[in-house]
């Protein structure tokens, strides 16, 4: 086998795998959308990829080499599977609180801005107090 291939091979076999979580971790939940949120979903897939990367090629080279060379393999699919799954897990649950605080917050405002104008000690326009 070739020897990049070979230190590769974790990687390019979960390729398809980590396409489709990236691709649902991107789609849902549909809104909202903004640029901070793209920034973040990028930044969290882009992290998970590395990672995962460097995990691979960290095991590889770590690897017990009397384990046979089919268990470095295993290894660095471990290593590499579980770190994306580490910073995606991760990422879901700080979106999905930073969402949540946003809709939360979006839904006090006008709460609050009714309350303010109910509480007004200010005369109406065109009403005088006696």
């Amino acid at each position: 086998m070739n020897p990049q291939v070979e230190l590769n091979l974790a990687l390019i076999l979960f390729v398809p795998w980590f396409s489709i979580l990236a691709w649902l971790f991107w789609a849902y939940p549909r809104q909202p959308r903004g640029g901070a949120r793209t920034v973040f979903d990028s930044a969290s897939l882009i992290l998970a990829t590395v990672l995962a990367g460097w995990g691979m090629h960290w095991s590889m080279h770590n690897a017990d080499p009397n384990a046979g060379a089919i268990w470095k393999q295993v290894l660095a699919s471990s290593v590499a599977y579980g770190l994306f799954l580490l910073v995606m897990t991760l990422a879901i649950v700080v979106r999905w609180r930073w969402l949540r605080a946003r809709r939360a917050t979006s839904t006090a405002e006008p709460a609050a801005q009714a309350d303010t104008h109910r509480n007004s000690t200010r005369p109406l326009a065109g009403k005088v107090e006696s």
